[in-house]
C-alpha cells in the first residue's frame, strides 16, 4: 500500500547574523587538595589524573542549546567531578571560531580535545594531523582516519524511529511535522528513523519536512514549525540544535506537541514536549575521558546504539498514553533483537518506504 507523505522542502536562506565573540570559557577542576571528591576511589583517581586536561569545543549552537552541545558539556562536567580531571569548554559563535578554539587548547597542552559535531571535522582533522601526540574525539563524524582521533557515533535513526512511532500513534490529525537543522548523511538519519517509525505505526500518516539550514536560528525554527502547524501538524519533531528551541516555542504557543532531540527536553516545556529522541552524548564523552585515564582510548569509530543504551526514548513519559508506551516498549525490543531494522541511509529507506523522504 502506497504510504501517503506530504513533503515540504524549504531551504532556509535566513541565517542568523551573529557577532563574532571569540571564545567563552568555563572550567571545572577537581583535585584532592580541594577535597571535592569524598570517596576513597575518587580521591585516588584525582591524585593520579588531576593534571589531565580535557577541552570541549561546541558548534555554533553554543553550550546552552538545551540539546547536543549542552549534553556533551554535562558529560564532561560529570567526568571532571567524578574522575578528577580538569575540564573546560570553548564556544564557537561561527565556523570561523573552530580553528582558533582548537589552537587555544593545543597551546595550553590539553590532553584530549572533544569536538561537538561534524561541522568541526575539518578543523579537527587539521589539528590532529599537526599534533599527533594530542588525542582528539569528535561526535557524529567518522571521516577522520587518524590514530589520534576517536569518532563517537550514534544510531540516531533508532531513537528517531521510536519517537516517530509515538507520534504516529498519538496524532489526532494524522499529520505531523519534522524540522531538521541541516541536511547531510548524519542529520538525515533522524529523518529516516522518524518517518519510518511514523509510517509503521500509522500508514495513513502525513509527514511535513523542512530544513532550517542552521543549528543556531530559533526564529527560523519557530517560523517553520508554525507553517507545519498551520498545515495541520499536531506534533512536530525537531533535530536542529538551538534552532529547535524555536520549534518547541511555536508548539507551546499553538497548543500542540513538540518532540525534543539529543537530551530529555521536557524541562523546556513540560506540557508541550511529548518525548525526546535521546542520544547519550554525555555518556559517550564521559566514557572517552575514562578511557583516556585508563590508557585505552584509541583512534577509530565507536558506535553507540539502542542495545548499548547509547540512544533511547526519553524517560519522561507523562504525556504519552499507557498503550502507546507499551507499543513502543515492544518495538524497542524488536529493534534490539534485529526483528526491526531501522533504515539509516537513503537506499535502505527508499527500499522499504519509497521516495517519501525529500530532504536528502
Amino acid at each position: 500500500m502506497k504510504k501517503k507523505m506530504l513533503a515540504v522542502l524549504l531551504a532556509a536562506s535566513m541565517v542568523a547574523s551573529m557577532t563574532a565573540c571569540g571564545s567563552s570559557n568555563s572550567a571545572d577542576t577537581t583535585t584532592t587538595e580541594e577535597g571535592t571528591n569524598e570517596s576513597t576511589d575518587g580521591a585516588e583517581a584525582a591524585a593520579d589524573v588531576s593534571d589531565l586536561k580535557i577541552g570541549l569545543i561546541t558548534d555554533v549552537g553554543g553550550v546552552n542549546d538545551g540539546s547536543f552541545n549542552q549534553s556533551s558539556w554535562e558529560g564532561l562536567e560529570r567526568a571532571g567531578e567524578e574522575l578528577g580531571v580538569t575540564v573546560n569548554y570553548l564556544e564557537s559563535a561561527t565556523d570561523a571560531d573552530y580553528k582558533p578554539n582548537m589552537e587555544t587548547f593545543i597551546d595550553e597542552d590539553y590532553d584530549l580535545i572533544i569536538s561537538v559535531g561534524y561541522m568541526l571535522a575539518d578543523a579537527t582533522r587539521e589539528a590532529a594531523e599537526a599534533n599527533p601526540d594530542t588525542k582528539f574525539a569528535i561526535i557524529d563524524d567518522a571521516t577522520i582516519d587518524l590514530p589520534n582521533v576517536t569518532s563517537l557515533m550514534f544510531k540516531a535513526e533508532q531513537a528517531s524511529y521510536l519517537v516517530g512511532y509515538v507520534a504516529g500513534l498519538t496524532t489526532k490529525t494524522n499529520n505531523i511535522g519534522f524540522v531538521v537543522g541541516m541536511t547531510n548523511e548524519t542529520m538525515n538519519q533522524f529523518g529516516y528513523g522518524y518517518c519510518a517509525g511514523a509510517i509503521d505505526a500509522n500508514p495513513d500518516i502525513t509527514v511535513q519536512q523542512m530544513n532550517a539550514n542552521s543549528f543556531a536560528d530559533s526564529a527560523t525554527g519557530k517560523s517553520m514549525a508554525n507553517a507545519e502547524i498551520t498545515n495541520g501538524a499536531d506534533i512536530v519533531f525537531q533535530a536542529a540544535g538551538a534552532t529547535g528551541l524555536g520549534v518547541i516555542e511555536a508548539c507551546q504557543e499553538a497548543g500542540v506537541y513538540a518532540i525534543g532531540v539529543d537530551s530529555d527536553q521536557s524541562s523546556i516545556a513540560p506540557n508541550t514536549v511529548l518525548t525526546s529522541a535521546m542520544k547519550r552524548v554525555d555518556n559517550a564523552v564521559y566514557e572517552a575521558v575514562q578511557e583516556l585515564i585508563d590508557g585505552t582510548l584509541e583512534g577509530g569509530v565507536k558506535t553507540f546504539d539502542l542495545a548499548a543504551g547509547g540512544v533511547d526514548i526519553a524517560p519522561s513519559q507523562d504525556l504519552i498514553s499507557e498503550d502507546v508506551i507499551a507499543a513502543v516498549d515492544e518495538v524497542k525490543e524488536k529493534i534490539i533483537s534485529g526483528d526491526v531494522v531501522v533504515p539509516d541511509n537513503k537506499e535502505s529507506f527508499e527500499a522499504a518506504y519509497g521516495d517519501v523522504y525529500v530532504l536528502d
